[in-house]
């Protein structure tokens, strides 16, 4: 018999955390969490995420063992502020058994109901900053530190319980010795005179730290338009400069300033972590972290993360001015390869930036949807 166990004890979390190492482990592809980090994500303490978010994680067991898991999630910033009356399910991963992965959506429309709550969506986290989206093709490409894996099934598990998709996102590639370098430095210069503008490049994390709520702001305005857009706030921005910026090599992070010295477009690369932690096996001590100080080194593979654009500054081609400063960072240290993050299909805008790169669909991922009433 199939049955829910809500997580309340700190026990029954660490097997919450711990299924996807079980139900992964024959996948080369599968990128494992840091354990302790994920531990974390669920504390209201460490997590200011939980501020605005109410969360319940339940297990689904037989035999008292586990074979599926799901996160329920509202956040209440989207349904008071932006009057988005959505339920959001996250960390949803379960054996390929439809009653399984039925009695965990049960839950969603369940706790959805009890809150006058109109629609769900899903997979996704706390914020636009969470892994987002249930993995449709690309199964046999690595995953990576920021994005979800899952197995071929769980599509099926989708449209077999009437939800549709609502959300389609791309993952792509491009090679650097691809890019028209002669073409970014010219462009680069004119853009850079004809609009008063300058690159700003970074070698210590502390002068990054000291500008980070600057750009986390102008990340805001650059995606404020997006109808599924919740900003990010105070306390996240602390959060992130503590649990992300510190991973990421300062001369990863460009910034475009004006003649007032204002930030109007950023660009942040991480160096590839998937090799490094699928051989720590989610534990950083402790040996796990010499592997990630030698993929944030030596690795030659690297994942475009964020990107944002002033809204007044979206059509003056100064991505040109981004990509000239990276080209000659990132080829001085051998990099062959970029992978951009999962981006909305219908971000136009985003989409346009990478013409230029001849990039290469590797994954696509989608979010469901299914009204509760």
């Amino acid at each position: 018999m199939i049955y829910l166990k809500q997580v309340i004890e700190k026990e029954d979390l660490r097997k919450f955390v711990m299924f996807p190492f079980e139900l992964y482990k024959n996948s080369k592809f599968w990128v494992p969490p840091i354990i302790n980090q994920e531990m974390d994500s669920f504390n209201e303490d460490l997590n200011p995420n939980l501020k605005d978010s109410k969360v319940e994680m339940f297990l689904a067991l037989e035999d008292q063992k586990v074979i599926g898991r799901i996160a329920v999630i509202i956040n209440w910033y989207e349904v008071k502020e932006q009057n988005t009356n959505k339920i959001r399910f996250g960390w949803f991963d379960f054996v390929d058994n439809y009653n399984v992965s039925k009695i965990l959506l049960e839950k969603v429309v369940e706790i959805g109901k009890a809150n006058n709550l109109e629609y769900m969506e899903g997979p996704m986290g706390f914020s636009n900053l969470d892994k987002v989206g249930v993995l449709t093709s690309g199964f046999d490409v690595i995953g990576t530190m920021i994005t979800n894996y899952n197995y071929d099934y769980f599509k099926s598990h989708y449209e077999k319980h009437g939800l549709k998709v609502e959300k389609t996102f791309h993952e792509k590639t491009f090679l650097f010795e691809d890019i028209d370098t002669e073409y970014y430095e010219k462009m680069s210069r004119i853009v850079k005179t004809r609009n008063n503008l300058k690159e700003v490049n970074f070698y210590s994390t502390k002068k990054v730290m000291s500008r980070a709520n600057e750009m986390f702001d102008l990340f805001n305005k650059s995606y404020a338009k997006l109808s599924s857009f919740v900003k990010i706030t105070e306390e996240q921005k602390e959060h992130m400069k503590e649990k992300f910026l510190s991973f990421v090599n300062p001369e990863y992070i460009k910034f475009v300033e004006n003649s007032e010295n204002k930030i109007v477009a950023f660009a942040i690369i991480m160096p590839s972590f998937a090799k490094a932690l699928q051989k720590m096996k989610g534990k950083l001590m402790p040996f796990g972290f010499l592997h990630l100080l030698h993929a944030k080194k030596f690795n030659k593979d690297v994942t475009l993360y964020l990107i944002g654009i002033h809204p007044e500054y979206q059509k003056l081609g100064v991505t040109a001015i981004i990509f000239n400063s990276f080209i000659q960072t990132l080829k001085n240290k051998g990099i062959k390869i970029c992978r951009r993050t999962p981006e909305l299909t219908d971000n136009l805008s985003i989409d346009k930036i990478w013409k230029n790169f001849s990039p290469k669909l590797i994954k696509t991922r989608c979010t469901y949807k299914k009204e509760l009433h």
